[in-house]
């Protein structure tokens, strides 16, 4: 594969950072890893490492090209809701620790993503977003009903409620996972927690990722710091990871 990649991860205005990230690059298959330790919950950092280490683990344990990408990440994110509901099996439910993740599979022509929670996956194509996941939510749920608008999300008083998470309850969460998504050449892929798509609209972070641009790490970096930048004082952790492919050998 030939493709440019990045990873990077700002603490925000937060006194720890609880995300975690990752990209795991084979010759035939890579990964994106964002995990999100949820800061309301003991051992948000915990789950999130535990989240990540599941998913990492489990591909470099995996032939590549990947047989059955799909089946790999139902199985795996199940695997690592299991691994942090057990780090909490002696709390009382509502402190158990708890992470929400998105992850992105990309080999050959094509990608495949999942996601569970707030945490997000985008498919930007020229300087616009192609797709992208829609969050385990109320307000995403609102949105789509038309009760509010996307500038009414980012000051809805529910806006940090997460309706499905990896951890807390043993019943295995909602996860949303993608079908085959055909990649042209200059096509990005990108996870991300909370802290980086809340406080930047879609079209930002498309304008600002172009095709064929600077190296990815550099564009990564500056947007990733204007979301820390506008977030202020409240900014929460602030973790991406991205994917240029460039075409087949």
């Amino acid at each position: 594969m030939r493709i440019d990649y990045a990873e990077l991860s700002l603490i925000g205005a937060r006194d720890d950072n609880q995300d975690r990230v990752a990209t795991a690059v084979a010759e035939h298959a890579a990964m994106l890893v964002a995990v999100d330790g949820m800061g309301g919950h003991a051992d948000g950092a915990r789950a999130a490492e535990a989240t990540l280490k599941a998913l990492v683990e489990a591909f470099w344990h995996t032939p590549q090209p990947l047989f059955d990408p799909i089946g790999f990440l139902h199985l795996t994110l199940g695997r690592a809701h299991d691994d942090v509901v057990k780090m909490g099996t002696a709390l009382p439910i509502e402190h158990r620790p708890r992470a929400t993740c998105a992850v992105c599979i990309v080999q050959g022509n094509s990608a495949y993503w999942a996601h569970i929670g707030d945490s997000r996956v985008y498919h930007l194509r020229g300087a616009s977003v192609a797709e992208r996941t829609r969050d385990h939510s109320h307000v995403e749920f609102l949105l789509r009903e038309g009760v509010i608008t996307a500038e009414q999300v980012l000051s809805h008083p529910m806006r940090n409620f997460v309706e499905s998470c990896v951890g807390g309850d043993p019943i295995l969460p909602e996860m949303s996972i993608s079908g085959r998504h055909r990649l042209a050449p200059n096509d990005i892929v990108l996870v991300c927690t909370d802290g980086f798509w809340g406080n930047l609209t879609d079209d930002d972070i498309a304008r600002s990722l172009p095709p064929g641009g600077a190296p990815l790490r550099e564009e990564l970096t500056k947007l990733a710091e204007r979301a820390v930048l506008i977030g202020g004082a409240v900014s929460d952790n602030t973790t991406v990871a991205a994917l240029r492919w460039m075409g087949a050998q």
